[in-house]
């Protein structure tokens, strides 16, 4: 990071010359690209923004205009200040017209009480400029080399964490757009002090650019997301400005976190892999002509072409905790669905579909019934699988087409995802089993639903952060009575006066009409929504 002016001024060799600040005290934050001495009027033409301009101020106008326009052509160029030696055009103090000036432009102005070598200056300076630059180089080839073997060894969100914490000293979290925290390190501090009231807090923090510090909170802030896709934000909580180390820290963090989404994979048997391979490569319209998909199954002994195809997805209701148990888990869990499937005499493409899910594409003889094979591949699990681990088995519509796999394949995710945190012991489940709620439930973690709901019900949720309000649960109370404003300011436990005042409060917060239909659902799916978001960072 540049130094400041400040940081300039405090250099032996300015000290010397006795400098006094006498415009721009406020701006002394202004960061120093270079420093550049030039003794014409004109010097403004020869700056590219970020200089120091040192001068005698021998070659500069008499005329007040003229020294106003001096001042005014540096400000414009984005010249970071400028240093006046006096003794020789300036005896004693510059003249009204340049401080005043520089006041209007906010350019700090700095004189030298004492003759001083301006090459001392500039070398020092220039000096401190190159000593920085060659810290954030061994910065980043130090880091360099950390994350990329994070990276080559596929490690988990915690743990670049915990590698990070460890190289900070400071504390760091990681969380999604809705502003839930999905991991975090604490670096020796109180977690239950660091993430209190966190989602208010939050929200209160949007630096601008993809790597931002902000003063007001502490808070390094940088944007997690690959491919235009941004999913969530790191952040490095500094007791100070961050070192241009932090900067780097930060942001290879952040590719590594990015990274590892894309690449997340785990360890399966080599029939487990290959018929993954050949889902996933359905799901993805990887293979050109759905001809090819049926080949690969074809080859790999599970014939996929003149049956009904049916897509399950089965998930265990009590994962492990640690992240390599949970993988063994479903490692085990798709090893035994496929010698159910085998025992039932049901061929069927059997491979994990993610870290929480088995995936299943069961190809049925054109007169068997779904409900009557779907039975049976339950019951044989549940006789393979050890007593006590549970798990879920959803199932997506008939299809008739290896083209249509897909969408039957996201039906089975969606109940399943649901199914998981309410079980109720049935055999199977189907879509019919979900509803608005459950749908939101599943969704919650996609970066475009927390955008909705951001869009929708980001003004309320800020007002009511910084008053301390709840308009929000008064808009709950008002969408959930259906738009009747008797009983909802009775639910509500206020006066119809008191209700309809808030009611219109709502409508200029969020610039919408609450008698709109449209607006009314968009408003109570993004509240819902909210609601899936703050329940699971509860779980």
């Amino acid at each position: 990071m540049l130094p400041t002016i400040a940081d300039v001024l405090e250099l032996e060799t300015v000290r010397r010359g006795g400098p006094r600040v006498v415009a721009g005290a406020d701006r002394l934050d202004t960061r120093v690209r270079w420093v550049h001495v030039g003794e014409i009027a004109e010097i403004a033409g020869l700056l590219r923004g970020g200089e120091l301009v040192l001068t005698t101020g021998v070659a500069l106008p008499d005329d007040p205009d003229k020294l106003a326009d001096y001042i005014g052509a540096l400000a414009d160029v984005g010249a970071s200040g400028l240093v006046v030696e006096l003794g020789r055009r300036f005896v004693r103090e510059l003249p009204r017209a340049v401080l005043k000036a520089a006041e209007e432009h906010g350019l700090p102005v700095i004189v030298l009480t004492r003759e001083t070598p301006f090459v001392q200056i500039t070398e020092s300076v220039h000096a401190r400029i190159i000593d920085i630059q060659l810290e954030e180089l061994r910065a980043s080839e130090q880091l360099h080399e950390v994350f990329t073997e994070l990276s080559v060894e596929g490690a988990s969100p915690t743990e670049v964490l915990a590698q990070v914490a460890r190289l900070a000293g400071r504390p760091v979290l990681l969380e999604n757009l809705a502003h839930q925290v999905l991991a975090c390190e604490s670096a020796g501090r109180d977690a239950g002090t660091l993430l209190a009231g966190w989602e208010t807090r939050s929200r209160a923090v949007a630096p601008t650019g993809r790597t931002a510090y902000d003063p007001a909170s502490g808070w390094l802030v940088t944007t997690v997301g690959a491919r235009g896709q941004d999913w969530g934000r790191l952040i490095l909580v500094c007791d100070a400005s961050p070192s241009p180390r932090d900067l780097v820290l930060a942001e290879r963090a952040a590719t590594t976190l990015a990274l590892g989404r894309l690449l997340e994979r785990h360890q399966e048997s080599l029939e487990r892999q290959a018929h993954g391979t050949i889902i996933a490569g359905i799901l993805t319209h990887a293979y050109a002509d759905p001809d090819e998909a049926a080949a690969r199954a074809r080859a790999v002994g599970v014939p996929l072409t003149g049956r009904k195809l049916v897509s399950v997805v089965i998930r265990p209701t009590d994962p492990a905790d640690q992240a390599l148990d949970g993988q063994a888990q479903l490692g085990e869990l798709a090893e035994a669905t496929a010698g159910a499937c085998r025992d039932a005499r049901l061929p069927a493409l059997v491979g994990a579909l993610d870290q929480e899910r088995v995936g299943v594409l069961l190809p049925l003889p054109p007169r068997t019934q779904a409900e009557a094979a779907l039975t049976t591949l339950a019951d044989r699990l549940r006789m393979l699988w050890p007593p006590g681990a549970a798990f879920v088995l959803a199932a997506g519509s008939v299809v008739e087409s290896i083209r249509d796999v897909r969408r039957s394949f996201l039906e089975a995710e969606q109940v399943a995802d649901v199914a998981v945190r309410q079980p109720d012991g049935r055999a199977f489940y189907r879509l019919p089993d979900l509803r608005l709620r459950g749908l939101l439930h599943l969704l919650r973690d996609d970066a475009r639903l927390q955008t909705f709901a951001e869009r929708e019900l980001g003004p309320l949720l800020a007002h009511d952060a910084q008053r301390g309000g709840d308009l929000t649960r008064i808009l709950r109370v008002y969408l959930d009575s259906g738009r009747n404003k008797a009983v909802a300011a009775q639910k509500a436990h206020l006066s119809r006066p008191a209700f309809y005042d808030r009611l219109r409060r709502l409508e200029r917060i969020l610039d919408t009409d609450l008698d709109d239909v449209e607006s009314c659902l968009s408003l109570h799916v993004a509240i819902l929504a909210l609601e899936s978001f703050r329940r699971d960072s509860r779980t």
